[in-house]
């Protein structure tokens, strides 16, 4: 593991995707908890294609226009029903201590925003190649390994962003119609990632 490879992957963390606007949203209406659930959840959502681009399958899915297509209309359809709950969740989660149920909920939302969105798979399939030797012995278990490190930066850098929509939580709350507007935005920003990932080319 390299210093460009911890550079490189924070810059990559740090953009704003589907997983930091969910994070910021639920980490605003619901607290530091939820904020973290919500980060935990979006880490877990990319096991799958870190296994999926060492195994190779990335590979498949870039190649198959059938495949990839089917999994982005799925990807789109849920984005577009996060921002959907997002408003209709406007103001009403509740601040105090998770039910087990609420908290399984939004660590399932979390997981499903990051698995349905076939670029990730693509995108570690030609990210993590390029920090291991072509003839490197073990080139799996590196690759699995940088996978893990850019797993655990994810939710070190979500959990910040948590943290910081927590605090300023009593601010927003303070301000119903402030709150109001925030959540509308951020139901517009995932609806918005919704259609740019709908249009889109592989």
């Amino acid at each position: 593991m390299t210093a460009e490879f911890l550079i490189t992957s924070l810059v990559v963390i740090l953009l704003p995707g589907t997983g930091v606007i969910y994070t910021l949203a639920l980490g605003i209406s619901g607290g530091l908890r939820t904020g973290l659930l919500a980060a935990f959840g979006c880490t877990l959502g990319i096991v799958p294609h870190i296994l999926a681009s060492v195994a190779g399958l990335a590979a498949v899915l870039h190649a198959s226009a059938l495949a990839f297509e089917v999994l982005r209309t799925i990807g789109v359809a849920y984005l577009l029903f996060i921002a959907w709950s997002l408003l209709k969740e406007s103001g009403t989660l509740d601040p105090g201590t998770e039910p087990v149920e609420k908290a399984l909920r939004i660590v399932r939302k979390a997981i499903l925003t990051n698995i349905l969105n076939p670029k990730l798979s693509l995108f570690f399939l030609a990210f993590l190649p390029q920090f291991v030797p072509a003839n490197a012995a073990g080139a799996t278990a590196r690759m699995l390994f940088l996978g893990g490190v850019f797993m655990g930066l994810t939710f070190l850098v979500f959990a910040v962003y948590a943290a910081l929509a927590a605090g300023l939580r009593e601010q927003v709350l303070s301000r119903p119609r402030i709150m109001a507007w925030t959540q509308r935005g951020f139901a517009a920003a995932l609806g918005v990632m919704g259609l740019r990932l709908a249009l889109a080319d592989r």
